[in-house]
């Protein structure tokens, strides 16, 4: 990245009633200078930072708005450079023309990211908090906001610090040992290292375990509708996402392939999978369904199983889910209770009591008792609650550095047990140190930094 160019992109979605473009390099301000005039006083270049100034953009003596010009001056910008924000009409027309011009006087075109990356570059923000502005951006749910702040407010890069710098303590005093060998001199205390060894293995392992609860946040929680044919499986999927996003038939064997769609409960999203229904078949295309059901079913967190109360169960049908859902969230769902008297209700009921299993009366197309389905959902999802200040993992590329991290740790552990040689111990600490470095960016290669963050959108 050519950090001496200027750039410039449309900062906000189309359709607003204003229009934000960004300008972000060495001559920001003399560029919007071409084309900006002032409603009174200096121009861009001779005012303070911070400053708005109103005023017109015009190109060859015609106007093309009234906009409003905020001035940021290096090092104090988003990017660590001089920076301008142009607001505008939202008008798609009156942005693409202004940015034409800006273009037109020697700005350059922004990449996907690239004021991110810049501020990264100049030591504005490290890697973690730069690739969790894109999650800030992509945040769909109270819990995934409040991670998306965290991180970028730097409080896992805090942690890893802290880390580094106990890493560092260990790899100084054994390094101390190897300058003053031949002297048979101990500068470090080997149960001392091994304390401090067992306290970051149990951090970095901490924070691993915990991109498990991350990911699900950020993906939104599993939640597969399984059973039988023609059980309502569809018409509840519908009704819990608020549209017909199923197909609903009377026919036998209607939805033969995995439809999913998302819904935010109590600031939670969750997954919902409508799966193919559950019996014997001859239909290959049917068959393959099935086979999906069980698989999303093995990845679910949460199982709703829909059962026809008009039907009961079919004992084949009951085994198998009931084996895939060892160990998961399982809540009994006796559909169509509408169509069902007393005596049926009473027969469901002590059935479920004989399994163990939560189970809820519901009639999906007539949609009662969702609401009772949703706030089971929320309880059964066991999600702890979220603050900014809590360090919960959520990024991949995160997780697989500290499981690495993790592993090298680990044989610092057995190479103190072992009283191995320090230099030894020491090349397991430094492959930690560089783990954790990676994470934060300070050893991150530029394949990583342009995976990172062509993911971005444009203007960010």
């Amino acid at each position: 990245m050519n950090l001496t160019t200027t750039i410039c992109a449309i900062a906000t979605a189309p359709g607003g009633a204003i229009g934000i473009i960004r300008l972000s390099g060495p001559r920001s301000i003399e560029l919007v200078d071409q084309l900006f005039t002032p409603s009174s006083g200096l121009p861009l270049s001779q005012r303070k930072a911070g400053s708005l100034t109103f005023g017109t953009i015009s190109y060859q003596g015609e106007i093309l708005d009234e906009v409003l010009v905020s001035l940021f001056r290096a090092p104090h910008s988003y990017t660590g450079e001089e920076a301008v924000e142009i607001s505008c009409h939202g008008s798609a027309y009156i942005l693409q023309q202004v940015l034409h011009q800006l273009l037109h006087v020697g700005a350059q075109m922004a990449a996907p990211g690239e004021f991110t990356q810049r501020a990264f570059l100049n030591g504005k923000m490290d890697l973690s908090q730069a690739e969790a502005v894109a999650d800030l951006i992509a945040s769909t749910s109270d819990a995934t906001h409040r991670l998306a702040m965290s991180q970028m407010r730097g409080n896992f890069s805090k942690e890893l610090h802290v880390l580094r710098d106990r890493l560092l303590e260990i790899t100084s005093l054994l390094e101390l040992e190897l300058d003053f060998s031949e002297e048979d001199v101990e500068f470090a205390d080997r149960i001392k290292l091994q304390q401090l060894a067992d306290h970051i293995a149990q951090k970095i392992s901490s924070l691993a375990s915990s991109f498990n609860l991350g990911n699900v946040l950020k993906n939104g929680i599993p939640v597969a509708i399984i059973g039988e044919t023609n059980a309502g499986k569809s018409t509840l999927l519908n009704a819990l996402v608020g549209e017909d996003r199923a197909i609903v038939s009377d026919i036998h064997g209607t939805t033969r392939d995995v439809i999913e769609d998302t819904v935010n409960l109590g600031g939670l999203t969750f997954r919902f999978i409508d799966t193919a229904g559950i019996r014997e078949t001859t239909d290959a295309i049917e068959t393959l369904g099935i086979e999906r059901t069980f698989q999303k079913l093995d990845a679910a967190h949460i199982v709703l199983w829909m059962i026809d109360s008009t039907q009961g169960i079919t004992p084949d049908a009951a085994n198998d889910i009931l084996a895939h859902s060892e160990g998961k969230e399982l809540l009994l769902l006796f559909n169509k209770c509408d169509l069902i008297d007393e005596a049926a209700r009473t027969r469901l009921s002590q059935w479920a009591d004989a399994q163990g299993k939560p189970y809820l009366f519901l009639s999906a197309k007539q949609q009662q008792n969702i609401s009772d389905l949703q706030q089971h959902l929320l309880k059964a999802a066991a999600i702890p609650t979220i603050s900014q200040g809590d360090i919960i993992v959520t990024n991949a590329r995160h997780y697989e550095a500290l499981t690495r991290a993790l592993e090298a740790i680990e044989r610092v552990q057995q190479g103190l047990e072992q009283d191995l040689s320090g230099d030894l111990i020491s090349e397991d600490l430094r492959e930690c140190l560089h783990h954790l470095a990676d994470i934060v960016g300070e050893v991150t290669d530029d394949d990583v930094l342009g995976n990172i963050f062509k993911n971005f959108c444009i203007g960010k």
